[in-house]
Parts: structure tokens; C-alpha cells; sequence
């Protein structure tokens, strides 16, 4: 007969290990040999060899007389004795150690309502400065009539026969290496608990009905194209008593005639002639605003830089605002009248080459 191995060689711990040690190794090591997770050859037999090794070393008084006298004392060879340890085959100890390998809870907890998402479209200013929207949505809410409940107004729900209000069954099933016992939610009533025997006529009995919802929205100033707004609560019902669920807002920025967006920062490109780059001028640009004058000084290059302060967009987060950018674009004209050909001739010439 094969010699067998040492208790705590097979569960991979030393002598002074605790109860939570020999518990913890016999966790991992039923998951990775159990016959119905590992389909390895001699799979079986190891199982066998782990429960043997737990069942002695997790009882006191045979650990006690087993550290004395070695395997004598246990009175039998590898499996025997199996069933004098209270169980009926792998599946009872599995199921009784780790609660089934299919358990699921009783009853179905309340849960959360689904997220919604929309988008918005704003123009540049409503983004600068924020605005109120209102927008449109179909969501689901709790029954008007019934208020979530699903029975007929003065009716309530009934416990269900076929799982006695549990929300689960339980089904055992035979097979060579003992008794599975599979948990599962009651097919009767969905692993509520409950049925419904009088249902709402107005939601059949589901608790829910779909609405179509106008929502008028504060949009905060400093939104950008891209931004994603979360409203709190403003998505469906939830259910069996949970919260509802958020709406999620998705922001477009529509481009605009004269500005771009940099950040929190706006650019004009400013077009101006010679006369006004090579003599200097005050001009008015436009911002967010209204109008602004800015002064251009004499000689100054195409792709200079002026920078009015606050006349951007507003921060989302803080105070204050960006600024506008203006960027001065030295234009060639592209047709002269006879003068002003004759004019830029002479200016040519009084130049020279430069």
C-alpha cells in the first residue's frame, strides 16, 4: 500500500500553523483540485488527499492525536473514513465550506436605476457664460398608479409557493464523486420572494412606466466641446426600492464666425492693410462683450500678439476669465485702382530695396 503523505505537507503549511492558516490553505487549494473546477488527471484523488488532510487538522482533538501518533491514529486509509466525517461526498464538504458554487443571495437586493445620457448643443457664448436648456428625455419611473409596487391599488404582494418567499431553490443532483447540491433563483418568481396575483392595470404589474420628460438644465459657465455634465438622480427609477439613476449630459460647442477657443482663452485674427501697420491706427475689434479699441503702433509686423484681459471665457472651476487673443494680419491687397498702384510705385522707389 502507497505510503501517505504528511497532513501538513499536503495542505503546504507547518506544524504551528493556526486554524485561519489550515482554513486559508484548504480554501485555495479545494478551489484549484475540485473536480468540477480542475478536469487534470488525478484531480479526484488530490481532493480527496486535501479533505482527508482538513478534516483531521481542523478538529482539535484529532490534530491533537494526530501530531502524537502519525496516521495509526486516524484509524484509516486514503478516503476511508470519508463519510464518518458527516458529509456525503465532495459536494456536501465543498458546499458547506464555501456555500455552493452557484449560491446566490435570496432575495434580490433594491437596486440603482439605469443611467441615461443626452447631448446638448451650445454656442460659444452660452459656453462662456453658462445658460439654462431645456431638454427632452423619455425615462422610466415608478407607476403613478401603483407606485412602484406592481399590484393592484389595495392588494399586495403574495409570498411565493414554490420557493416559500426565499427567492431561491435549491436542486441536488447524484454523480460518482457524491451529492452537488446547486442553488439557483426560483423560476416561479424571479428570486423575488413574491408574486403578484392582483397586478397594476396600468403597468401590468411591472411598477414601472416610461414618461416623456422636459427638464430645464443650469449649464455652467466654462463648459467646453467635450465636457460630460452629471445630474444627480435625474435617470429611471430604480428598482425594489433603489435610487434612480444619474443623466448624463454631453456637451457640443458649436464653432463660431470670428472666434476659436484655446483653453479658457479666445483668438480674433485682426486683418489690416499697410498704411495702418507701417503708421499705427486705433481700431475696434469685437469680444464677447461688445466692442473693444485697441491701438496698433507704427511698424508693427503681421502675427503680432495683443492680449485684452478678462474678455475670455469664464473658468469652470474658480473665478475670474480667460482672455482674447487678437492676432494682427497684415493683408496684400490683391487689386489697386491707378492711383493707388501709382502711390505704392513712388513709395517704391522712395524705399529703395530692401
Amino acid at each position: 500500500m502507497a505510503t501517505k503523505r504528511d497532513y501538513y505537507e499536503v495542505l503546504g503549511i507547518d506544524r504551528n500553523a493556526t486554524d485561519e492558516d489550515i482554513k486559508r490553505a484548504f480554501r485555495k487549494l479545494a478551489f484549484q483540485h475540485h473536480p468540477d473546477r480542475n478536469k487534470d488527471d488525478g484531480a479526484t484523488e488530490k481532493f480527496k488527499e486535501i479533505n482527508e488532510a482538513y478534516e483531521v487538522l481542523s478538529s482539535p482533538d484529532k490534530r491533537a492525536t494526530y501530531d502524537r501518533f502519525g496516521h495509526v491514529s486516524t484509524g484509516s486509509g486514503m478516503g476511508q473514513g470519508f463519510e464518518g466525517f458527516g458529509f456525503n461526498g465532495f459536494g456536501d464538504i465543498f458546499d458547506a465550506f464555501f456555500g455552493g458554487m452557484n449560491a446566490t443571495a435570496a432575495r434580490q437586493e433594491p437596486r440603482q436605476g439605469n443611467s441615461l445620457q443626452t447631448s446638448v448643443t451650445l454656442t460659444l457664448e452660452e459656453a462662456a457664460f453658462g445658460c439654462d436648456k431645456e431638454i427632452k428625455l423619455n425615462r422610466v419611473e415608478n407607476c403613478s398608479m401603483c407606485h412602484g409596487i406592481g399590484c393592484k391599488p389595495g392588494t399586495r404582494p403574495a409570498k411565493c409557493p414554490t420557493c416559500n418567499g426565499s427567492g431561491q431553490v435549491r436542486r441536488v443532483q447524484q454523480s460518482f464523486f457524491g451529492r452537488f447540491i446547486n442553488v439557483a433563483p426560483c423560476d416561479k418568481c424571479r428570486g423575488e420572494g413574491q408574486i403578484i396575483t392582483e397586478p397594476c392595470s396600468q403597468c401590468r404589474g411591472s411598477g414601472r412606466e416610461k414618461f416623456a420628460r422636459t427638464l430645464t438644465i443650469t449649464i455652467p459657465a466654462g463648459v467646453d466641446n467635450g465636457s460630460q455634465l452629471r445630474l444627480g438622480g435625474e435617470g429611471d427609477a430604480g428598482v425594489r426600492g433603489g435610487s434612480p439613476g444619474d443623466l448624463y449630459l454631453n456637451i457640443s460647442v458649436m464653432p463660431h464666425k470670428l472666434f476659436t477657443r484655446e483653453g479658457d482663452d479666445i483668438l480674433y485674427e485682426l486683418p489690416i492693410n499697410f498704411a495702418q501697420a507701417a503708421l499705427g491706427d486705433e481700431v475696434e475689434v469685437p469680444t464677447l462683450d461688445g466692442k473693444a479699441k485697441i491701438k496698433i503702433p507704427s511698424g508693427t509686423q503681421t502675427g503680432k500678439l495683443f492680449r485684452l484681459k478678462e474678455k475670455g471665457i469664464a473658468h469652470l472651476r474658480g473665478s475670474g476669465r480667460g482672455d482674447e487673443i487678437v492676432r494682427l494680419n497684415l493683408v496684400t491687397p490683391e487689386k489697386l485702382t491707378k492711383e493707388q498702384k501709382k502711390l505704392f510705385e513712388e513709395l517704391a522707389k522712395s524705399l529703395g530695396n530692401s
